[in-house]
C-alpha cells in the first residue's frame, strides 16, 4: 500500500472514530435527558395520588418543576440539548443502521425514523419552554383534545383517530411484554455490570418498561373511545391518564404502583446512559 492510499485510510478511520464519538455521546445525554423526564413525571404522578391535586403530571409539569430548582434555566437547557443528542442519535440509526445483526434491516431503520421524529418534538417543545419559560398550548391533556378534534374534522378521521389508537396500545403492550422478558439485556454491556448491579437494573428495567407501556396501552384505549364515540374529549393525555388509575376501585395505590414504576423507568434510563450499546 502507498503512502497516499495508507493516510487515506487513516483519515477515514479517524472520521469514523470521531462520528462514533460524537453519536455515543449525543446518545447517552439523550437517555440521561430522557430519565430526569420519567423521574419527575413519576415523582409528581406520586403527589397526585398523595393528595396533591394542583400538581401536572407530564412533561409539562415537570418541565414547571424544573424551572424552579436553582439554576433552572441552565437544567432546561441541558435537558433540551440532551433530547437534541437522542434525536441525532436516531436519525443516525435511520440512515446508518443500529447495533446488532438486524441494526440495519429495514424495520429497524423505521423504527429509528419514528423515534427520531418522536424526539425532534420533545426536544423542540423543552427548548420553546425553556425560551419562553411558560408551556405553550396547554397540557399534554388539552393538546390530545386539540389534536383529536382537528383529526375527526378531516374526511375518515374517525378512522384515522381508531387506528392510531389501536396502534399506541399494541405499542404499549409491545413495550411491557419486552419489558418483562428483558429484553433490554440484549442492548446493554452486562459484562460490564457487577451482580448487583445487573440486578438493580433488572429491577428498574422489568418494573419500569412495564408502568411505561401500561400507560400508553391505556392512553391509547382512551384515543379508541373518542374515535368510537367521535367526541374528542374523551381522548386523554398523560396527566389524566395518570389521574385514570386513582378512579379505579384500587384506588390512589395503583396510581402510586404506576408512578413509582414511571420513577423505576427514569433510573432505568441512567442505567442505558451509562450501559447502552451505541
Amino acid at each position: 500500500m502507498n503512502t497516499s492510499a495508507m493516510a487515506q485510510s487513516g483519515r477515514f478511520r479517524a472520521r469514523r472514530m470521531a462520528r462514533g464519538s460524537v453519536t455515543e455521546g449525543a446518545a447517552r445525554a439523550g437517555f440521561a435527558a430522557r430519565g430526569v423526564i420519567y423521574l419527575l413525571v413519576g415523582a409528581l404522578a406520586l403527589q397526585i395520588a398523595f393528595g396533591d391535586t394542583g400538581r401536572q403530571a407530564d412533561r409539562g409539569g415537570a418541565l414547571q418543576e424544573l424551572a424552579q430548582k436553582p439554576f433552572g434555566a441552565v437544567l432546561l437547557w441541558a435537558l433540551g440539548i440532551g433530547l437534541v443528542g437522542m434525536a441525532l442519535w436516531r436519525l443516525s440509526e435511520a440512515l446508518f443502521g443500529s447495533v446488532g445483526k438486524d441494526g440495519r434491516s429495514a424495520r429497524k431503520r423505521l423504527m429509528a425514523t419514528v423515534r427520531f421524529a418522536f424526539y425532534v418534538f420533545v426536544a423542540y417543545s423543552v427548548l420553546s419552554f425553556a425560551l419562553s419559560r411558560h408551556q405553550s398550548g396547554g397540557s399534554s391533556d388539552q393538546q390530545s383534545r386539540d389534536a383529536t378534534a382537528r383529526v375527526l374534522e378531516i374526511p375518515a378521521g374517525q378512522w384515522l383517530v381508531g387506528a392510531v389508537g389501536i396502534g399506541i396500545v399494541v405499542a404499549g403492550g409491545w413495550i411491557a411484554v419486552r419489558a418483562v422478558l428483558r429484553k433490554f439485556h440484549d442492548k446493554l454491556r452486562l459484562g460490564q455490570m457487577s451482580h448487583r448491579t445487573r440486578q438493580l437494573v433488572d429491577v428498574t428495567g422489568v418494573v419500569g418498561g412495564a408502568a411505561r407501556g401500561l400507560v400508553f396501552a391505556v392512553a391509547g384505549v382512551f384515543a379508541v373511545r373518542a374515535a368510537i364515540a367521535y367526541e374528542a374529549d374523551k381522548a386523554k393525555g398523560l396527566d389524566d391518564t395518570l389521574r385514570t388509575f386513582a378512579d379505579t376501585p384500587l384506588g390512589p395505590w395503583l396510581l402510586v404502583c404506576v408512578a413509582a414504576g414511571l420513577v423505576l423507568f427514569g433510573v432505568f434510563s441512567f442505567a442505558m446512559a451509562r450501559w447502552r450499546r451505541v
